[in-house]
């Protein structure tokens, strides 16, 4: 049987694993994916992630591929896949594509959302997948200091020093900041992010909604290449990967 190349895109609630990328000492979403998948196909798979999402981290759209050799339809293999995984992991679509699509190195954007509640009262439904800041925040402030964001730019100021990379430039077209009754969400797309770089940004977003950095401090912080200017890294449970683009 001639191999197929399968691409999926993925839902799924962080909380419970160590990211996205298969580990020794912890469950991953990468790893639960592929058992999933291996039970239908009879054989192994690897699944490849386009973001390699830290734990704690969710995901509406992640994209993935695979090669198999089954000729199970994809339909059918988009259910029988979905009967295998756990309730915190869902594959939303799936279809055949042509054999040298690669999710990661494919991608040209990548869209994250950022919520936080910012409110008085915490919530009990939704806390698993939003950052309380209790304190009110200065909402256009905050925006006008997330329009710096907007070009190509080098972060190296918002880079978590655990992973540095040779190259920290990147280039962000969309800096949004949405207010609802009881949260902020903030959505940055780009073509590719830092480790961290979207929960440091956030951060030193809050700073600036209490009023501790302007948003002319946080032009001069991204311009500055350094990290301990920055803020706080916010937590991972306010982070959600929306969309991958190709």
């Amino acid at each position: 049987m001639k191999q197929r190349n399968i691409k999926v895109v993925v839902e799924y609630e962080g909380t419970d694993y160590g990211g996205w990328q298969r580990q020794k000492n912890a469950m991953t979403v990468q790893q639960v994916l592929e058992e999933a998948i291996e039970r239908i196909v009879q054989h192994k798979v690897t699944v490849l992630g386009a973001s390699r999402t830290d734990a704690g981290v969710h995901a509406l759209g992640q994209t993935a591929n695979f090669h198999t050799s089954s000729a199970i339809p994809a339909r059918r293999l988009l259910t029988a896949i979905n009967s295998q995984l756990p309730a915190d992991v869902v594959v939303r679509s799936l279809s055949d594509v042509e054999d040298s699509f690669h999710a990661q190195f494919h991608a040209r954007s990548k869209t994250y959302r950022y919520t936080i509640l910012n409110h008085r009262i915490r919530t009990a439904l939704n806390r698993r997948c939003c950052h309380f800041v209790g304190p009110r925040l200065d909402v256009s402030a905050m925006r006008r200091a997330a329009k710096f964001l907007i070009g190509r730019h080098d972060f190296k100021a918002f880079e978590s020093d655990a992973d540095p990379q040779s190259n920290s430039v990147r280039t962000v077209t969309r800096a949004s900041l949405k207010k609802t009754e009881r949260c902020l969400v903030f959505t940055i797309e780009g073509d590719g992010f830092l480790y961290n770089m979207v929960r440091a940004i956030v951060g030193t977003l809050i700073e600036v909604g209490r009023g501790k950095v302007t948003p002319d401090g946080f032009r001069d912080i991204l311009e500055s290449r350094e990290r301990t200017f920055a803020g706080p890294t916010a937590p991972a449970k306010g982070l959600c990967l929306v969309k991958v683009k190709y």
